[in-house]
């Protein structure tokens, strides 16, 4: 959960950070992108085994928050990592379409274009079942 939160913040920030504020802009479903990307649900997975191997073993408390440090760390890297891929992603559709700036669906009642499932296509993303925006 700390690394979606994470990931969220890092995405929105990188890409508000390198655009224009005026129109027209699009929209990336973050969120939908995290559930679908196996990329990224393979890196979760593998944290959490790893957290869970670091807590079942038989170490001082002291090791165990190292390696769980060094863990978070490594963790954050991909996580950065991430983020320019996604970056990189939505840049390329938003020059595709003439967009001057993208945001997150997450935090915008209405309005935008959303380029979702065109970032989805950059990523090599395949879409499983998600619900619909504002369910």
């Amino acid at each position: 959960m700390k690394q979606t939160i994470l990931f969220l913040t890092l995405f929105t920030v990188a890409l508000a950070s390198g655009c224009a504020p005026s129109s027209p802009v699009g929209l990336v479903d973050v969120t939908r992108i995290v559930n679908n990307w196996s990329q990224y649900q393979g890196y979760q997975a593998q944290l959490a085994l790893q957290e869970q191997a670091i807590a079942q073993k038989h170490e001082s408390l002291a090791q165990k928050e190292r390696d769980a440090a060094q863990l978070q760390a490594r963790f954050g890297q991909i996580t950065q990592q991430l983020t320019a891929e996604v970056q990189n992603a939505a840049a390329q559709v938003a020059r595709q379409k003439g967009l001057q700036l993208v945001l997150t669906r997450q935090g915008v009642g209405y309005g935008g274009i959303d380029i979702t499932t065109d970032v989805e296509k950059v990523l090599n993303i395949t879409e499983t079942t998600t619900p619909a925006p504002g369910s």
